[in-house]
This record gives C-alpha cells, structure tokens and sequence, in this order.
C-alpha cells in the first residue's frame, strides 16, 4: 500500500486555517481527505461545522471527508487512523494537521521521522503556513512561535492583504523572505486557496528541486552570498546599505529566525562534512528550523540532496550531474539565531 501524504497547517490565531480546513471538510472536491484537528485549538472547527457535542473522535464528513479530534497525542492518532483505513474501517486518500495557532511545527514534522509506525504508513508533504498581512507585523515582533511558523514553511500564504497598503504587504512579503527564502509566498483571499495550492507540494521530498529566491542570492542583505565565509568586514556597510535599498523597511525588523546560503563550486570531503554537520546539530539543532542543500561530494558522479528539521538530518543520491552542468553545492539555513560565521566557516573547513 502506498504511503499516505500528509500536511501540516499551521499559521498565526485568526490567519485563515479554519477557512481553509471548513472548505476541505465541507466542499465537493472529490478527494477524501482525513483533517487532524488540535482540540486545544482557539477556533474549534467542530462548533462551526458540526455542530454537534459528539463524543465520538471521528466524525466522517457528507463529502466522504473525516474530521479527527486529537484527545491524546498526534503519533497514537496517526497510527489509529492508519490500522483503521487498512481495515476498510475508514476510506481517505491524504491526512492535514491543523497545528494550534501558538504551536511549534517542528515536532510535529519530527513524529513522522522518528517513529517507524507513523513513517511506514504516511509520507510528510509540506508545511503550509497562513501569515494574516493586517497583524503580521506585531506577531512577528512579539511572538516567536510566530516567528518559526515561518521558518518552517515549504509554502507561505498570506491573507487579508486587502485590508492594508500594498507598501505594507511588499514590507511583509520582503521581511518573510529574509526570514525564509525557500518558501514560495502566495496571496489569498481570507485563507481560501484552492485545493491544488495546498496538496502534492513535494516540501519534503529530497530530490524535489531546490527553491530559493534566485533574488535573495543577489547579495540582498549586505553580504554576497558567494564570500559568505569572508564577510566579518561588512557589517559596517549595514546601515548605509539601507538608504540605498529598494525596501526602506526590511533593517527596522532583526528578528531572530534568519537563513543564510552557503555555496561553493568546491567538492565537499564527505567524512568532514558528516563529522561537521552532526556536531553542529547536537549543540544548535533545536534551533535549527530547516535546513536543504545539493550538495557537490568528492567521488560522486550523482548530486547528494539533503534536508533536516531540527536534530533529524537525511540525505539521498539525487541525479547524476549532467554533462556541462557547473559543479556547485548549495545550501540553505533557517534557524533561531543561529551562529553564521561558525557554520559557514565551518562548512569551507569540510571542502576538499
């Protein structure tokens, strides 16, 4: 049997989510789809749509859709919803996790790594994450849950765009880049996005290509991308740099969850980059939010893809380099504070 894909939803207190889960449980779109819902949940979608005080956990929905209540912990109803679609008890093709408004996706994405009943049966597609444009801002400013929302996206949408400026959206949009330039940013009206925005995203797939916003490679933030491991003497520059810039804006926020890209068109030492990378995991993993490269190995014909989420780190052959193809790693970091010089310099130790 084949894997059952599974996203993760999470987004700030009054983003969309409960918009966006209302259509999957409620709208004809033909796709049976099981939605996990987090009964410590703010907005709970069962008052909404089933209107019902039920004490049964698993409510199956008019257009062959089931709505699942966690009243224990995500991995036992993980399990419990997979033995009972093996059974014929229960027919869905997919699984989406509301995550409460203040949750810390990242265990989340773990449990479906690290316990092997959950990984024999469901594959993580993506991590969807709903930005409200009108309150951003000050949730951003003040709450870091909010903060790591963002830097575990695969996929951003942001809604109520129509209640603010356009300058204030392009501030939004360019500060989430900032803080997360994998992750393709999308509009939408009230968290309502079609159906086909949200699933078969492939976030997690490694051998997906990988995205970064070709223009936060240009050197946006002060720094060129390509020197990263030279760049103690440009600090300085900071300042003038953003009188000059096209988003006036974008120096009034640090906040704490940043990425960087490290690149090099030098081969990496396998050994050396193993011993490096999962020391560096031990000591900042839990602040490391996502982490992607394809990476250049000596002695390999083929790219090596790789990803991790906190501690969990994986990696893959991915294809062979084409003929003429330029031989380059690169690697994106998003993480709290994270000590960039450390990694970057670090990362140039392991080359050759």
């Amino acid at each position: 049997m084949s894997l059952i894909p599974a996203t993760i939803l999470t987004g700030f207190l009054g983003a969309g989510k409960t918009t966006l889960l209302k259509r999957v449980l409620t709208e004809a779109h033909g796709q049976k789809i099981a939605v996990i819902e987090n009964e410590f949940g703010e907005e709970n979608i069962d008052n909404d749509i089933l209107s019902v005080n039920t004490e049964e956990q698993i409510i199956q929905m008019s257009n062959g859709c089931v709505c699942c209540t966690i009243r224990e912990d995500l991995r036992s109803t993980l399990a419990d919803l997979a033995e009972k679609r093996r059974k014929g008890e229960l027919s869905f093709d997919r699984v989406v996790i509301e995550t409460t408004g203040l949750a810390d996706p990242g265990p989340v994405a773990q449990t479906f790594f690290m316990d092997d009943e959950v990984a024999g049966s469901y594959l993580l597609d993506s991590i969807l994450t709903l930005v409200d444009a009108k309150h951003a801002d000050t949730q951003l400013d003040t709450r870091q849950e909010a903060r790591r929302q963002v830097g575990f996206a695969d996929q951003i949408f942001i809604s109520k765009t129509d209640l603010v400026a356009k300058e204030a959206v392009d501030a939004l949009i360019h500060r989430l880049k900032h803080m997360n330039p994998r992750a393709p940013q999308k509009a939408v009206h009230f968290g309502e996005v079609s159906i086909a925005e949200v699933f078969d995203l492939k976030g997690f797939n490694l051998n997906a290509k990988l995205d970064i916003d070709p223009d936060f490679l240009k050197a946006d933030d002060g720094h060129d991308p390509h020197h990263g491991h030279d760049h103690a003497h440009q600090h300085d520059h900071d300042h003038e740099h953003s009188e000059h810039c096209d988003h006036p804006h974008h120096h009034a926020h640090d906040d704490d969850v940043k990425s960087f890209v490290f690149r090099s068109d030098r081969a990496f030492n396998p050994a050396k980059l193993e011993d490096f990378m999962g020391a560096i995991v031990q000591v900042y993993g839990p602040k490391m939010l996502r982490y992607k490269g394809v990476l250049y190995m000596k002695g390999s014909d083929r790219k090596v893809v790789f990803q991790g989420v906190h501690q969990l780190m994986g990696s893959d052959l991915g294809p062979k380099w084409m003929p003429g193809e330029k031989k380059q790693s690169k690697m994106v970091f998003i993480g709290i504070d994270l000590p960039r010089d450390v990694l970057l310099q670090g990362l140039e130790q392991c080359l050759g």
